[in-house]
């Protein structure tokens, strides 16, 4: 058997993370033991809620552990098996594979996928949690109406991707927050969305007023900072929000301060922080409708692929910096 390959968390972020957060590892990857399973993966998946996992702070799962594999889901094929679900050749996604070439799995932690119609990394994005989270927080918590107007901040990365292509099909008029030119006209040509505001741009304020004549009905945030605010401060009465990260403040930027709550009161909005893994039950409906989707070819995505383990340290932080265009992916074989 060929060496185990990838990284640990070898120390806590103190600001920044950086590339010298993790350790490169090399070792014998062991045989899957009574009812284990041994997976090679093809794809690792990278994420922002995994900043969150670097740090010792109370949060909605545990921290990452020091000196373990940092945690990934991946995509990838069953070489090993002692357990009567799994055999050698199944495709199989897992959430938490890691930033490894190799991982000895529990099998009720994978779960068996078919790739002849769609690529296998897709299974890691917009057919896997992203894509999930975007189902969720536009199904379960903004329910758009025809005519309304729903905004999604980081509108082409992997969950936001998603969330337009939802909430244009229910008849809502979408709006995306996107950084630059490229990645807004992107969001308009491809995703569909009816306009994008670039927020590093110096009129951005002026940009939303002008995308959101009609107010904000429905926001799916992704980010927070000074966007998040302006586009709260545009929201109809009765607007529902959707918090699904915050990663303007994940790297020690600017937060989001909501010190002034008059404008909850007075528009009687309606604001949910979610994590998808509470929405456990919704998973198969979800999956269903996007894998359907995908195999058509209507629904639609984009990627951003590094080559090797060797390069995951590096992805992760340049994800983090809004330099990935659509899912952030390493490719692993």
């Amino acid at each position: 058997m060929p060496l185990n390959k990838g990284f640990v968390l070898a120390s806590r972020p103190q600001g920044a993370a950086t590339e010298s957060n993790f350790r490169f590892f090399e070792r014998d990857i062991g045989e899957p033991g009574p009812g284990k399973v041994l997976v090679r993966n093809h794809w690792l998946s990278l994420d922002p809620y995994m900043r969150g996992r670097m740090d010792e702070s109370r949060s909605y799962a545990a921290s990452q552990a020091l000196d373990e594999p940092m945690i990934g889901g991946t995509a990838g094929e069953v070489v090993a098996s002692n357990s009567p679900d799994f055999k050698a050749g199944d495709k199989v996604v897992s959430n938490n594979g890691g930033w490894q070439l190799y991982a000895i799995q529990n099998p009720a932690m994978l779960r068996k996928v078919d790739d002849s119609k769609v690529p296998l990394q897709a299974f890691v994005g917009p057919l896997g949690m992203p894509g999930v989270t975007a189902w969720v927080g536009v199904n379960r918590i903004i329910q758009p109406k025809a005519g309304e107007t729903v905004v999604c901040s980081a509108a082409t990365g992997a969950v936001g991707t998603v969330v337009g292509q939802i909430a244009k099909a229910k008849g809502a008029r979408t709006v995306g927050i996107a950084g630059g030119p490229e990645k807004c006209a992107f969001a308009v040509e491809e995703l569909g969305y009816d306009v994008c505001v670039d927020h590093k741009a110096a009129d951005f304020a002026q940009q939303l007023a002008a995308a959101t004549p009609n107010g904000v009905d429905g926001l799916f945030e992704n980010v927070g900072g000074q966007p998040f605010a302006r586009t709260m401060a545009r929201m109809n009465d009765f607007g529902r929000i959707a918090i699904c990260g915050l990663i303007a403040s994940y790297e020690g930027a600017e937060t989001t301060s909501l010190s002034d709550m008059r404008i909850m009161l007075l528009r009687r909005l309606t604001m949910r922080g979610f994590i998808v893994s509470d929405f456990l039950p919704d998973w198969p409906a979800a999956l269903g409708e996007l894998i359907g989707l995908a195999s058509t070819g209507k629904l639609k995505w984009r990627e951003t692929v590094a080559q090797g383990i060797e390069s995951a340290p590096s992805a992760f932080l340049g994800m983090l910096k809004g330099k990935n265009f659509g899912k952030q992916l390493v490719k692993l074989t």
